[in-house]
């Protein structure tokens, strides 16, 4: 049977993050990875924006899988510290799509894209219940988040 990509993706961060991987990758932590996280996404934008003006896919195709490679290893990492694993993240955002898009997935109709857009934020609103908290982590992330843009142009040269 064939492998997929995303299981060779996984595959390729296992053996990175082994004993015989490379010192770097097994050195990494969430926290370590943090810069890079948000550098890709702010090359994902480039890409976008290369698309935008000149049509051409590639850069874009590039930056998404160094995007995802974030993701997957911070999803090994998880699953090595026993927390979840790429399918729990892929089954989560899965599950939480269907979930707010009753009118897609169901058999609810909706009068307005008004309507639609009050049921998404209650189904939402239900889903964040008793997490509320969660919320209060937001300004120091962006302002975090912020502080890695600004040193991922100086070692850019921006």
């Amino acid at each position: 049977m064939a492998v997929s990509e995303i299981e060779r993706l996984k595959s390729i961060v296992e053996k990175l993050r082994s004993e015989d991987g490379c010192p770097w990758d097994k050195a990494q932590t969430h926290v370590s990875l943090k810069p890079g996280c948000i550098e890709e996404a702010a090359e994902v934008i480039g890409g976008i924006n290369i698309l935008e003006k000149t049509g051409d896919a590639d850069n874009l195709k590039e930056e998404l899988g160094d995007l995802l490679l974030q993701i997957m290893f911070h999803a090994v990492m998880a699953e090595e510290e026993g927390l979840f694993s790429f399918d729990d993240v892929a089954k989560a955002i899965s599950d939480k799509m269907v979930r707010r898009h009753p009118h897609v997935f169901g058999d609810m109709k909706f009068a307005s894209e008004e309507e639609l857009h009050a049921v998404w934020a209650e189904i939402k609103r239900k889903e964040k219940e008793g997490k509320e908290w969660q919320a209060d982590y937001l300004p120091k992330a962006f302002s975090e988040a912020e502080e890695l843009i600004q040193k991922a142009r100086e070692r850019k040269g921006f």
